[in-house]
């Protein structure tokens, strides 16, 4: 519910204050007193194009600021809000401020923080439904009419929703392997060829670091077998100097005992001979574990470098050629097994298919039933609002498979025919505006819609008629404005008595001059002001007793 709305300095109106209430609420004044100039003030928090010359003269800034209160914030708003990063508490007004500079630009702000006017143009729809002489939205758009009928019918458009998202991520999971069992079709030889290559091979992992360890080790001992060799025949030939040294040894073994200084000579010997034995061991074990077999070594090179090979040819590294290997593999399996998945996959999307189709005839089943109730219900407001010639129709119309989504199967389009024979037309192409904001207010009445925008307003939706018609309009406003109980919220710009008598809440716009300023003021009337505004309304300047008695016959019929 919109609860105020303040401006200051846009156009005419210097500092404006407005209170607004539930229930109908009406405006009114004379012609030319600056009505529109609320609706502009209003446009702006809703993020309709900034437009300097709003700004009254002479003043460098204007501003217009609206507060909504809500029982429950409605989830649109929420999920608007987050979209632009504003913080609300549980409970909290949303108050919405647009500035307006007189060069230029604009700036907004929702409960104090700054946003884009995007975010305003976002949130106008759950707020303000507008309804005018050229009104081009709304119910006059057939983009929202499938989901009013839809609302009308109480139908369940959920499980239609749930179902066509599931079937489509169905087709799109067929339609993806699909292509993936074509696209690995086309390169079956090519992987048979390359898995039967790396089986052939069988890369095990950590291979390349063993292989190339071993044939360093050999190219080590290639180049010093030879130079082992020659050491190891002079540890072992009978010339050699360790051959000397144990005959020396057996000779002082013989002769120590017979001298001191032998002995000394004698152990001597034996450490140097013990010594020239590890040093002939060692020489030993060191040919041996670098023993030189060229036919090893070929084969270690053989099998590197094929593994190198097929490692570039895959564009990895060796370590990786198992995980190739078993990749391969899984290619070939996917192929040889896709078919039957497609098979499964198939089955599944038919089932969800159907299960979609199910459901969407039995939704359009339920609007095409409630276009009926519809059409019937608005063509009982007609003839009160003087469109006793006219003929509503709810078009419920099956459109291609292409078309379809989640809410069904059906193209929805509400029409009408002005004239007897006249062919139906869509609402804007065939009705005036007068004619218009009629037909919305008898479809708003027939609808009367649950969770709409937080306020309607009409905009001299009785302008050119009068008596009767202007009465019907009157009860009519007031019987929707009531019609969501105490969130029911409508305001009316108004030129007629029959129309403000219905009132809850009336506001009259006047237009006063002192000397070159002038000014356009805003009041709320209290039971007396209104009896004197409806009697000038009946009367036009001058106030008659006869006007002032009819204005009070008005008041106390509603």
């Amino acid at each position: 519910m919109l609860t105020n709305l303040s401006i200051r300095n846009i156009v005419l109106i210097e500092a404006l204050d407005l209170a607004f209430a539930r229930g109908l609420g009406v405006l009114t004044g004379e012609t030319g007193a600056g009505k529109s100039i609320l609706l502009d003030a209003l446009g702006l928090v809703l993020g309709n194009r900034a437009d300097s010359g709003l700004v009254r003269a002479g003043e460098d800034k204007a501003s217009a600021t609206a507060t909504f209160e809500f029982p429950e914030m409605p989830a649109g708003i929420i999920e608007v809000l987050d979209d632009a990063g504003v913080e609300m508490e549980a409970g909290e007004a949303l108050v919405i401020r647009r500035q307006l500079k007189a060069d230029g630009g604009s700036k907004a702000f929702v409960n104090g923080q700054p946003v884009g006017v995007a975010t305003l143009r976002a949130l106008a729809p759950w707020l303000v439904e507008l309804h005018g002489q050229h009104d081009d939205r709304g119910l006059v758009n057939p983009r929202g009419h499938r989901a009013l009928l839809t609302r009308y019918a109480a139908a369940d458009e959920a499980g239609v929703t749930s179902a066509w998202r599931k079937w489509q991520a169905s087709e799109a999971a067929l339609a993806e392997a699909r292509e993936a069992a074509e696209n690995a079709a086309a390169e079956r030889e090519l992987v048979e060829a390359h898995l039967a290559e790396l089986e052939r091979l069988a890369p095990q992992e950590g291979e390349e670091e063993d292989l190339a360890g071993q044939r360093a080790d050999m190219q080590k001992g290639e180049r010093l077998s030879e130079d082992l060799a020659s050491l190891q025949h002079l540890f072992a030939g009978s010339d050699s100097a360790l051959a000397q040294l144990r005959a020396a040894a057996r000779r002082l073994d013989r002769i120590a005992p017979e001298h001191e200084a032998l002995g000394d000579a004698l152990s001597a010997l034996d450490r140097c001979l013990i010594e020239g034995s590890e040093a002939e061991a060692a020489v030993d074990r060191a040919l041996e574990a670098l023993s030189f077999d060229p036919a090893r070594l070929d084969e270690v090179e053989t099998r590197l470098f094929d593994l190198r090979a097929e490692a570039r040819k895959h564009g990895c590294q060796v370590d990786d050629l198992p995980a190739k290997l078993a990749e391969l593999r899984g290619k070939l399996d996917a192929i040889e097994g896709g078919e039957g998945r497609i098979k499964a996959l198939q089955a599944d999307a038919f089932e969800k298919g159907s299960h979609y189709r199910a459901l969407a005839e039995t939704l359009s089943a339920q609007r095409v039933e409630a276009a009926k109730r519809l059409d019937k219900a608005v063509a009982a407001e007609l003839a009160p609002l003087k469109l006793d010639a006219a003929k509503f129709k709810t078009l419920v119309t099956r459109t291609d498979e292409d078309k379809w989504g989640p809410h069904g199967m059906d193209a929805v389009e509400f029409v009408i025919s002005t004239n007897p024979g006249a062919p139906f037309a869509p609402l804007a192409k065939i009705a005036s505006g007068g004619e218009l904001s009629r037909f919305i207010l008898a479809l708003k009445v027939a609808l009367a819609e649950e969770g709409g925008a937080a306020v309607i307003i009409f905009d001299e939706i009785d302008r050119g008629v009068g008596g009767a018609v202007a009465s019907a309009i009157g009860e009519r406003l007031a019987r929707l404005a009531s019609a969501n109980g105490e969130n029911g919220q409508l305001l009316a710009v108004t030129h007629s008595p029959q129309v403000a008598a219905r009132g809850n809440i009336h506001f009259m716009i006047a237009k006063s001059s002192e000397g070159t300023v002038t000014r356009t003021s805003v009041g709320q009337l209290d039971a007396g002001g209104r009896q004197e505004e409806i009697a000038r309304m009946l009367s036009g300047a001058e106030i008659t007793p006869e006007a002032r008695a009819q204005a009070e016959r008005l008041l106390e019929g509603v």
